[in-house]
C-alpha cells in the first residue's frame, strides 16, 4: 500500500538552499531559474524533489510507493546531482532531472555500473570502457503536477524545453563528457498498440547495431511485425513520423513528450531495448543513448549556444 506523501517543504526553508553558487543559468522562455544541488549541500530541496516526483509518477501510474521518491542513488557517494527549473514568480519548482557524470560512476564487485539503470540493463564491456566514462547518465525527469496542465500558462508550456536549456548548460561545463544516456518512461496505463506502434519506430530507425547494452528483463509484447512492416511504409524517418502520429492520434493517444523530445534531439540516436522497472510500479523503461556531437544544429544553437558560464 503506497505511504501518505509528505508535506511540502515550507517556501522559505527552500530559497534558504537555492543560493547564488548554485544557480546554473536562466531559462531562454518562461523566465524561470535552473539550479544544481544535491542531497547532501541542498536536504530540504531534495526532499521536495522526492516530493514533487513521487506525486507526478504515481498520477502516472508508476513511483515508489514511499512517502518521498529519494533512492541510494540521490544519497550515495558521489551522489546523482539534481537539476531543477525554480519558478521565481511562484516561489516553486516546474521540474527537474537527476544526473551523474561518467567520472563519477563506480564499477561494483561484478562488473556492473553503480547507476539507477544498472538492475535493469546489462552493460557490454565495450560500454563500460569505451562510453561510459564520458557520458552523462540522466534520470527521474519529472514536471510538476501543476505545469501538466496547459492551464497553467506559458510557465507549462516551456517545462519541457526549460530542462533541455538546463542539459544544454550541463554539456558546456563538463567539457569531458561527450554523450547522453537517458532513457524514457511508458506506463502500464498507456495503450498497448500504441505502446508498440512506438517500440516498432524507434528500433527501426535508432537501432542499437553493436550490442552495447541491452535489458535484462526484456519487455515483452504481443507485436505482429507484419502488420508494423505494413504499417510503417516510410522511406525516412520524417515520413514514418508522420504515420506514427497519426496512428496514435487516431487511438486517442499522443506520443509521450519525452519519447518525441528525445527524437527530435540527434539522427544518431541510438535504442537500447525496453527493460520492465519492478521497483517502480513496473514502469516500461527504454534505454535512450546519443552523441551530443550529432545534436541538431538547431537544438545547439538553441540549448547550448545560448548558455553563458559567466552566468553560473
Amino acid at each position: 500500500m503506497d505511504m501518505k506523501i509528505i508535506d511540502p517543504i515550507p517556501v522559505e526553508t527552500l530559497e534558504s538552499e537555492l543560493t547564488a553558487d548554485k544557480f546554473l543559468r536562466h531559462t531562454n522562455k518562461g523566465g524561470n531559474h535552473i539550479y544544481i544541488v544535491d542531497a547532501f549541500d541542498s536536504p530540504n530541496v531534495m526532499r521536495e524533489i522526492g516530493r514533487l516526483r513521487e506525486i507526478a509518477f504515481r498520477t502516472a501510474g508508476g513511483g515508489t510507493g514511499k512517502e518521498c521518491d529519494i533512492d541510494e542513488f540521490d544519497t550515495m557517494q558521489p551522489p546523482c546531482r539534481q537539476l531543477i527549473v525554480w519558478n521565481p514568480e511562484a516561489r516553486e519548482i516546474i521540474g527537474g532531472y537527476r544526473f551523474i557524470t561518467g567520472e563519477d560512476i563506480h564499477i561494483d564487485e561484478q562488473g556492473r555500473p553503480r547507476i539507477a539503470t544498472g538492475h535493469m540493463f546489462s552493460f557490454s564491456q565495450k560500454f563500460i570502457k569505451d562510453y561510459l566514462p564520458y557520458t552523462l547518465e540522466l534520470g527521474r525527469s519529472f514536471v510538476s503536477l501543476d505545469y501538466q496542465s496547459t492551464r497553467a500558462g506559458s510557465k507549462a508550456l516551456y517545462a519541457l524545453d526549460n530542462l533541455w536549456d538546463g542539459l544544454g548548460a550541463l554539456t558546456v561545463i563538463y567539457p569531458s563528457i561527450k554523450y547522453l544516456f537517458g532513457k524514457v518512461t511508458m506506463y502500464p496505463s498507456y495503450n498497448p498498440e500504441c505502446r508498440n506502434m512506438i517500440l516498432y519506430f524507434l528500433n527501426k530507425h535508432f537501432p542499437d547495431t553493436e550490442g552495447l547494452v541491452k535489458p535484462f528483463r526484456q519487455l515483452e509484447t504481443n507485436m505482429n511485425r507484419d502488420d508494423m512492416d505494413k504499417l510503417f511504409t516510410g522511406t525516412c524517418f520524417k515520413d514514418d513520423y508522420k504515420i506514427l502520429n497519426k496512428a496514435i492520434r487516431d487511438h486517442g493517444y499522443n506520443i509521450p513528450p519525452l519519447v518525441n523530445a528525445y527524437m527530435s534531439l540527434s539522427p544518431s540516436m541510438k535504442m537500447f531495448g525496453t527493460a520492465i522497472n519492478d521497483e517502480f510500479g513496473d514502469v516500461e523503461e527504454t534505454g535512450i543513448f546519443f552523441a551530443i556531437s550529432d545534436i541538431f544544429e538547431e537544438k545547439k544553437d538553441r540549448h547550448i549556444g545560448t548558455y553563458n558560464p559567466a552566468e553560473s
